[in-house]
């Protein structure tokens, strides 16, 4: 059964840092990409942070770029995200994503690319 598990979330002040994890098995165990995406409520998904697996090509939104790092360990089958320099506006749930089909690089933050979801992990940051 494919499955997605998020850890690593929690609450910090303003120019801390957080590393997310995802854990992955099953089905999500060889993405071929998979990406870090942020909703806070009443709002739309936001890709944040995507990697290509294969050739590790990442990709970022231009609000976490230069502050957010994206990788993979691929003999745990774990993604992360390493959050440096976090501000108050990074607040939301962070949520992992998974695709088994390669996509073009334009793709790769869009949450609709994404078939396979984690039930996502709370980020806080206060000023």
């Amino acid at each position: 059964q494919a499955q997605l598990v998020e850890s690593g979330g929690g609450s910090v002040e303003a120019g801390g840092s957080l590393r997310l994890s995802c854990a992955t098995s099953g089905y999500t165990s060889d993405s071929a990409i998979m990406g870090w995406f942020r909703q806070g409520l009443g709002q739309g998904r936001e890709g944040v942070a995507a990697i290509s697996i294969g050739d590790d090509d990442t990709v970022y939104a231009d609000s976490v770029k230069g502050r957010f790092s994206i990788s993979r360990d691929n003999t745990n089958n774990t993604l992360y995200l390493q959050m440096n320099s976090l501000q108050p506006e990074d607040t939301d749930m962070y949520y992992c994503a998974a695709r088994k089909v390669a996509l073009p690089r334009h793709w790769l933050l869009s949450s609709t690319s994404y078939t396979h979801w984690g039930q996502g992990t709370q980020v806080s940051v206060s000023s």
